[in-house]
């Protein structure tokens, strides 16, 4: 019961201290932090098979309706604070949000609509188009990042409350278990990349600035933040559906998981600048890694360490 109220406690005490950091006005912090919270409320609960399990008594389309509205309440809590509210926006959001949502409910469940579901969200997703309808009041006050949270939870909520996905493994904080084997596939990986990366000439190894302090913050905040946002979004849809959906269709486990890493790699050839081949190159063998990881532990929760990881260090030493 008190999980989230410390959650609320826990994102005021960050959004103090990154205001602070950053330089960014008390207010303006303040103005924000309702819609980061709710934003925080939604994401939480999708990590939560008890609250996910009370939802799914319901009727798919009033869970997509529910999904629908809970899209556009971050929009709603931040845009008439900031000026920036439009409807045209709010309809943009809805849109998004409601496609996501209903597409299981108005659409039967197979095969070729769960493919095209992933390649729709996924155009959206590199499109930018939810977070472009949010105005960054400051440079390092990312409202934006609110749009791209909200395709993603829509999203999984959709696969996992409507659609009604099972043997994913879908939660935030990894079992013990999954946390070796996670680590353990990480260690594999690096060798790997690092004399691939030597062949291909990616960014030359550094070391991170001085000061210890401020590696430690860096470490944890990069950790965290990638494991229960990018990782846990990544692993779940290339990992959790689209390596699962790929070893049925090809009936052949190995060959699932590399079509599915090299789907993974492709989707990095936008990061950045395009065509980022190398960064590419060095994600589609990440992602065979990842997928040996979710075929052992039978869980995303394992290649979301092994992903968090190889993002920590690219970040610390090669960013």
């Amino acid at each position: 019961m008190l999980a989230l109220p410390l959650l609320w406690l826990a994102c005021a005490i960050a959004a103090l201290a990154y205001s602070q950091q950053q330089n960014i006005p008390l207010h303006l912090a303040l103005m924000a932090l309702p819609a980061f919270l709710l934003e925080a409320t939604f994401y939480y609960a999708l990590g939560q098979e008890k609250w996910r399990a009370k939802l799914e008594r319901l009727q798919p389309a009033t869970v997509a309706l529910l999904l629908t509205a809970a899209g556009i309440a971050p929009y709603c809590a931040c845009a008439p604070l900031f000026g920036f509210f439009d409807w045209r926006g709010l309809a943009i959001l809805a849109g998004v949000a409601g496609l996501a949502s209903f597409w299981y409910v108005l659409l039967p469940h197979k095969g070729g609509t769960d493919l095209l579901f992933l390649l729709v969200l996924t155009a959206i997703f590199l499109s930018k188009l939810p977070s472009l309808q949010f105005t960054n009041p400051t440079p390092k006050l990312r409202l934006d990042i609110l749009g791209r949270v909200m395709l993603i939870r829509t999203g999984a909520f959709a696969m996992l409350s409507v659609r009604r996905v099972k043997g994913v493994g879908f939660g935030f904080w990894p079992s013990g278990s999954e946390w070796m084997i996670g680590l353990a596939w990480f260690a594999g990986f690096l060798p790997v990349a690092g004399i691939v990366g030597h062949f291909i000439g990616f960014t030359p190894f550094h070391l991170p600035p001085p000061g210890w302090d401020r590696i430690a913050v860096l470490t944890l905040g990069t950790f965290f933040g990638t494991l229960w946002v990018l990782a846990v979004s990544e692993e779940f849809f290339f990992r959790g559906l689209l390596q699962q959906w790929m070893i049925q269709w090809l009936h052949n486990e190995w060959a699932g998981i590399l079509v599915a890493a090299m789907i993974f790699g492709s989707a990095h050839l936008w990061l950045h600048k395009f065509p980022n081949w190398r960064v590419s190159i060095l994600a589609g063998i990440l992602g065979v890694f990842c997928g040996l990881a979710f075929r052992q532990a039978r869980s995303i929760r394992a290649p979301m360490v092994t992903h968090a990881l190889t993002v920590t260090v690219v970040r610390l030493f090669f960013s």
